[in-house]
């Protein structure tokens, strides 16, 4: 599997807060500043043009939850009050630019599959989400495969939020992208909906007010726009990461817990926050809808991109 939202890494953040704060009182901007990092073009092939967003919804999601999500990816090509979805997606589309490709990563949202019969059952093999994910999937697309917050999937809260991956499309045999997120409300908020949520590990900060209302959710955006960035620039192993092909920093996870200006361990940023309801967001999308993305690495700086 490819592009793994890696809990060790946020662990490893949070752990260095305690570092910092058990010598000395020393502050956090103590810290020896690392080398810049890099994310290396392995010359492999990006997904380019327009991408027919499929989503496979497995067991029981409500209207509202659907339309948070739907809502999210259908604002990747409309241009918001800023700062917007679609200006974030401006980064990715520089990962295109830098590897000598013309044009842009449209994200067009598709048809939309609900499995709330649980056809598989409720614990599922990493297999299998491959399985569902093709019985949406068209050519040229992405299939997004969500798993409602009963369903246990192989590896889920121990390893991982949500991954990326690739299977060849029957009969043709050309190769598909899928993503795979869930809903991490009542299997472990303190791992993937962090910062809406305690954090299992560190410095135990209170949790912001998610800006949908809903913590499982709002939590599952930003695994799937961290999934999503990974797919686009390293969609079959060789694309843009650092390290290990099966354990790559791509896009998003290149930059864990970051989503505004100053952020470290255990602090998410200077972030936006609604004046009504007291929610934290980075990004406006359609409908007035207002989201938290992950900071992104930026090819042309080589830094952690954030929206605010």
């Amino acid at each position: 599997m490819v592009g793994i939202v890696h809990l060790e890494k946020f662990v490893l953040l949070l752990s260095l807060v305690h570092a910092c704060l058990g010598v000395g009182g020393r502050k956090l901007t103590a810290l020896v500043q690392q080398p810049p990092l890099v994310l290396t073009y392995h010359k492999g092939a990006l997904l380019q043009g327009s991408h027919p967003f499929s989503i496979v919804w497995y067991g029981e999601f409500t209207p509202s939850q659907r339309s948070i999500v739907s809502d999210f990816l259908s604002s990747f090509n409309h241009q918001e009050k800023s700062p917007s979805v679609s200006s974030w997606w401006k980064v990715i589309e520089a990962y295109l630019v830098k590897a000598g490709m013309q044009g842009s990563a449209m994200v067009v949202l598709g048809k939309q599959v609900l499995d709330d019969k649980y056809s598989l059952g409720k614990s599922l093999k990493r297999a299998q989400i491959g399985e569902l994910a093709a019985k949406a999937t068209t050519a040229n697309g992405i299939t997004l495969v969500l798993t409602s917050k009963d369903v246990a999937v192989e590896g889920f809260c121990m390893s991982s939020c949500g991954f990326h991956d690739s299977s060849p499309l029957q009969p043709s045999g050309e190769k598909f992208a899928y993503i795979w997120v869930g809903n991490s409300e009542s299997q472990c908020p303190g791992q993937c909906a962090w910062p809406f949520h305690q954090p299992l590990y560190g410095p135990q900060t209170r949790p912001l007010v998610p800006p949908n209302g809903d913590v499982g959710v709002d939590g599952m955006i930003i695994n799937i726009a961290s999934m999503l960035a990974g797919t686009v620039t390293n969609p079959y192993k060789s694309g843009y990461f650092q390290g290990p092909a099966t354990a790559p920093l791509e896009a998003a996870s290149a930059c864990s817990g970051i989503y505004g200006k100053n952020a470290y361990p255990g602090y998410a940023g200077e972030l936006l926050v609604d004046s009504v309801s007291g929610a934290s967001y980075n990004a406006n999308g359609i409908n007035g809808r207002r989201y938290l993305l992950p900071a992104l690495w930026n090819p042309d700086t080589s830094t952690c991109y954030t929206l605010v």
